[in-house]
């Protein structure tokens, strides 16, 4: 079945950066397209970024444009968000999911998350 570990979460300071990786299995990695989502304290999951199934065409929300990079290993069926200048307000649970923007919610198929903590 499908399966999406995220990992490489933590604690950082404002300016820090973190890098997240997604491990999956269980479908063929390199056909799909995949999105980062994420959670923040009392609020509902966000899309963040995608990326299609060659590792081309990343898209971000304006909030993480130009401090967060999507990214993708086939070879290793493995998805990673490198995230740079990090803000408090980027707290939340991150998930990786199965899909791009517009499918990734029908699809349904996303992991169990990695907290990552900006301290204010």
């Amino acid at each position: 079945q499908v399966q999406l570990v995220e990992s490489g979460g933590g604690l950082v300071q404002p300016g820090g950066s973190l890098r997240l990786s997604c491990a999956t299995s269980g479908f063929t990695f390199s056909t799909f397209s995949m999105s980062w989502l994420r959670q923040a304290p009392g609020k509902g999951l966000e899309w963040i970024s995608d990326i299609n199934s060659a590792g081309g065409n990343p898209y971000y929300v304006p909030s993480v444009k130009g401090r967060f990079t999507i990214s993708r290993d086939n070879d290793k069926n493995t998805l990673y968000l490198q995230m740079n200048s990090l803000k408090p307000e980027d707290t939340a649970v991150y998930y990786c999911a199965l899909g791009g923007e517009s499918s990734w919610s029908v699809v349904g198929a996303w992991g169990q998350g990695t907290q990552v903590t900006v301290l204010s």
